[in-house]
């Protein structure tokens, strides 16, 4: 190995909810997409979970938190090339005088438009790549949980993120049926948002209603294990006075079941479009659910029995694309579907 290159390889998995990079096959940036920018001038103040502190704390006409990213593809051009520059500049070894140049490969949602990837290509290139390559997030994350996608046995995943649920059947190296909604981790967030107004007269915000999904959502009314109640406090929509109100389990699982079973029309659909070789072996082995709403307790159960088939959860479906994207950095030879 040279003791000095003029590039670097990283790997992004830019995600609605999060942005993770992996450069020399380790994780070096986890961190939010958000961008805090000052609003007189657009300066960056903060990005990852700094930034994300600053949501809904901060006045308005003096700072700007930005989420560039909306349903897995950006809606923000300028916020995202800031966002992505200050993540680059994350990675240690970036901090030098004679910066390299920067190779990339980021995975994309499988429903992406042609104008989206154009955009996310544009936004990439403005923040340093000199190389870049795309590569289709359900087979990225196939890669991360160790599947041979060029083998002709079919592999089912779905992932589910923050800003859409990615479905695909893939074999040869190629995606056979794939299906992409903008339906996950965001959509479940704004049903509890809603929820606590309609139902309890309470005003939260975004993060406090993710709080609540990671530590009582749930997919089912009926849990082996079930977590205890939780106390939530904010204002009351009546009288803008304090307001404290105990969340169950239950009650999450009934706000949030249209979504999840609009996320179950999404695999219902997937499965009828795959051929018959490719659903045998689906049955034999199962599909795999990955991102972070395959961690929503009792989902994996759930599907297993609407579907009698096996759902399984990815080892690591936090980092399963980021590490599926830094495998196929690695090894871009070996694989024909990066574009």
């Amino acid at each position: 190995m040279p003791l000095f290159s003029l590039s670097q390889e990283i790997a992004i998995d830019l995600g609605t909810a999060n942005t993770i990079i992996i450069s020399d096959g380790e994780i070096v940036v986890d961190e939010p997409s958000v961008i805090a920018l000052r609003q007189s001038d657009n300066t960056v103040l903060e990005v990852g979970k700094e930034a994300n502190k600053m949501i809904g704390r901060g006045s308005e006409d003096k700072v700007l938190t930005i989420r560039p990213l909306k349903n897995g593809v950006i809606a923000n051009y300028k916020a995202c090339e800031l966002m992505i520059r200050g993540f680059i500049n994350m990675i240690p070894h970036r901090r030098r005088v004679f910066s390299p140049s920067i190779k990339m490969v980021v995975c994309v949602p499988s429903g992406a438009t042609e104008a989206e990837k154009l955009v996310i290509r544009d936004s990439c290139t403005h923040a340093g790549a000199r190389e870049l390559h795309l590569i289709y997030e359900p087979m990225a994350a196939a890669m991360g949980m160790g599947f041979d996608i060029n083998s002709p046995n079919g592999c089912m995943v779905v992932d589910i993120g923050g800003g859409t649920t990615e479905i695909a059947v893939m074999s040869l190296g190629a995606l056979v049926v794939n299906e992409s909604i903008p339906v996950a981790g965001d959509a479940l967030n704004q049903d509890i948002m809603q929820h606590m107004e309609k139902n309890h007269g309470i005003k939260i915000g975004e993060p406090k209603a993710e709080m609540i999904k990671m530590q009582v959502g749930s997919a089912s009314l009926e849990l082996a294990n079930p977590p205890q109640d939780i106390i939530i406090s904010g204002k009351n929509k009546a009288n803008d006075l304090p307001l404290t109100v105990p969340v169950s389990y239950q009650e999450i699982a009934h706000c949030i079941d249209k979504n999840i079973t609009t996320i179950e029309n999404a695999i219902l659909s997937a499965l009828r479009k795959t051929p018959p070789e490719l659903y045998s072996d689906i049955v034999e082995n199962g599909v795999y659910l990955t991102g972070g709403g395959a961690l929503l307790r009792g989902l994996a159960e759930r599907l297993s029995r609407k579907f009698i088939i096996d759902f399984h959860v990815s080892e690591d479906p936090l980092h399963s694309v980021a590490i599926g994207t830094g495998i196929a950095l690695k090894n871009m030879s070996d694989f024909n579907f990066l574009f």
